[in-house]
């Protein structure tokens, strides 16, 4: 695990990762893989939490035009079967693998946000923390997950209006957790998460 201000160079190419969604009542959990290529629009890659989401929406586009990208997610069935971080584990791998059947590209190193390594990838990987706000590839990496699953929330708004999912992307916001105490639990709620689960008893 590498803290801030301790970071090697990495072999190349070299693959960011990250997840989100992670701390959601609903919805998939996403994951992105991302090798940059070139130098354009470097300087606009940061952490996602620190970008307005228009931001994003501008800068996802550039990062799929411009690198090598991978994305991928694990469903609310996975996270209830295998529990959300095993999930966001196995939503990382599958963007890795996304990146090399889209691209052909197999990384020489991984550097993954967070202090924990992804289980059952084979290859040399480094986890960082507070990777998202350290390493551009990382960062590119929680933009391209955000803006795809920000996309499918808005989605699911449109099925489940009653949540306000179109602004809380599946979050506990106070106006979702009413929602729930009213209209209980969707098809897309994490059945095994707290201020869910309590529902369904």
């Amino acid at each position: 695990m590498k803290r801030r201000g301790a970071l090697p160079i990495f072999p190349t190419p070299l693959a960011g990762c990250d997840e989100v969604g992670r701390g959601c009542l609903a919805g998939p959990v996403f994951a992105a893989a991302v090798v940059l290529q070139s130098k354009k629009n470097l300087s606009r890659l940061r952490d996602s939490k620190l970008l307005s989401e228009k931001e994003r929406e501008e800068i996802a586009p550039c990062i799929w035009n411009d690198h090598a990208v991978g994305l991928s997610f694990a469903t609310v069935a996975e996270i209830d079967e295998i529990n959300i971080l095993q999930a966001s584990f196995l939503a990382m791998r599958r963007a890795l693998a996304d990146l090399l059947h889209r691209t052909g590209l197999h990384p020489a190193h991984v550097v993954v946000d967070g202090h924990l390594p992804i289980p059952g990838w084979t290859g040399a990987q480094t986890p960082v923390v507070d990777g998202d706000a350290q390493v551009k590839e990382i960062s590119a990496a929680s933009i391209v997950a955000k803006v795809a699953r920000d996309q499918i929330m808005r989605e699911w708004a449109e099925r489940y209006p009653q949540y306000d999912f179109e602004k809380n992307k599946g979050y506990g916001s106070k106006k979702h957790r009413e929602a729930l105490q009213i209209h209980g639990p969707c098809p897309i709620h994490r059945k095994t998460f707290s201020g869910v689960k309590e529902l369904l008893a």
